[in-house]
């Protein structure tokens, strides 16, 4: 894939581009538009001026910026979230997945949620420095730390710029423990760190699993790996020690929601020790581009899974509330919690993972340091 590359210190950016003219191109992406966000004070179109020049298509292609970061850690208070702290080396996603709750957050760089969010990144090259600072500071109170909880750390442009290898091995140096969550397959470039930091009882994984449809898969996410890829990702970690968490996320009500048991089986016969599963989230400008998304690909089932969506979530695309925003209530959400919970005991895995440990966590001796005394 060819990238086009513009390294610049992080600061306010141009404002995004509106929405696409006849003729440019897009090629496996999620999103079909490219709307402001919401904290634009204005809206542009794109209109055909009518002069009859030809002009040639042009494809859109991943922009790749650079971000100075001053901190790693980002803290949460979140009562509904298992981690408290997390690292993110890459703002903005390729994979494209059309329902990705965290497109919102794209907004506050000055860019859409959108197409923006999938082809103008931002990698933050030095973060693994910046998190060694931070994890030395007298104060540091260790716990684990989660990593791919807004966009996927093991998305393409890892291959080029390796951030998420370099906070993995600040986080191995330290021995703190780690929760990974991803559907990337570069993670198993990184078996040589995770493996070890596994048997220390130090890491887990979470392989995130939408569909068995290879179809529907690239439609929805249509640069992430392809079902089959993921469960071959969960057996090569699983036989390298490494435990693996399947999460169905999200359970798309009236779309993916009849897969939820073949899901599951493929996963624990792949080698998956534990699940979990995440209802479809539509938080601000992620509805209308998913309610897009759904008007063009299966028009027949639109109105049926926007209706059980709202079901969910009080008559709303979205119910924000803690403890209800990742599972919904009422009767779909209480159906799939039931189908679920009989599914994971039948094939034996587990909802819960043993605690990660803490009590090895230690800063490594720099050069200069003075060495305690025996």
């Amino acid at each position: 894939m060819q990238f086009v590359r513009e390294m610049f210190m992080f600061g306010r950016m141009s404002e995004p581009d509106p929405t696409l003219l006849p003729g440019h191109r897009v090629r496996a992406r999620g999103a079909a538009s490219n709307a402001a966000g919401r904290f634009e004070p204005q809206a542009r179109v794109r209109v055909d001026d009518g002069w009859d020049i030809a002009e040639d298509a042009r494809l859109l292609r991943t922009e790749i910026r650079a971000e100075r970061p001053r901190s790693a850690l980002t803290y949460n208070r979140s009562p509904d979230l298992p981690f408290d702290r997390s690292v993110n080396p890459y703002r903005g996603c390729e994979h494209g997945c059309i329902y990705c709750f965290a497109r919102p957050s794209h907004a506050f760089l000055n860019l859409s949620p959108g197409l923006d969010f999938e082809t103008k990144l931002i990698a933050r090259p030095g973060i693994a420095n910046v998190l060694a600072d931070e994890l030395r500071a007298r104060a540091y109170q260790v716990a684990p730390v989660a990593l791919g909880t807004n966009t996927d750390p093991y998305q393409p442009c890892e291959t080029e710029h390796q951030l998420m290898r370099q906070v993995l091995q600040v986080l191995s140096a330290f021995n703190h423990p780690t929760a990974i969550t991803t559907k990337g397959t570069l993670i198993e470039r990184d078996l040589d760190i995770l493996a070890p930091m596994a048997a220390k009882g130090l890491l887990r994984v979470g392989i995130s699993v939408t569909t068995l449809d290879a179809d529907l898969s690239r439609r929805l996410e249509p640069r992430a790996p392809a079902p089959m890829r993921r469960l071959a990702v969960i057996r090569r970690l699983s036989e390298a020690g490494v435990p693996v968490r399947a999460m169905l996320a999200p359970v798309i009500p009236g779309l993916t929601d009849h897969e939820l048991e073949p899901l599951l089986t493929a996963c624990r016969e792949a080698g998956a020790q534990a699940a979990s599963w995440i209802a479809l989230r539509l938080p601000r400008e992620v509805s209308p581009l998913f309610q897009d998304w759904l008007a063009q690909h299966v028009p027949d089932r639109a109105a049926k899974v926007m209706a059980r969506v709202r079901e969910m979530h009080g008559g709303q695309d979205y119910d924000a509330q803690w403890g209800r925003r990742m599972r919904g209530e009422g009767v779909w959400a209480d159906l799939i919690a039931q189908r679920f919970d009989k599914a994971v005991a039948r094939l034996g895995l587990v909802k819960g993972m043993p605690p990660l440990r803490c009590d090895l966590f230690a800063p490594p001796p720099r050069a200069g340091d003075r060495q305690a005394l025996l």
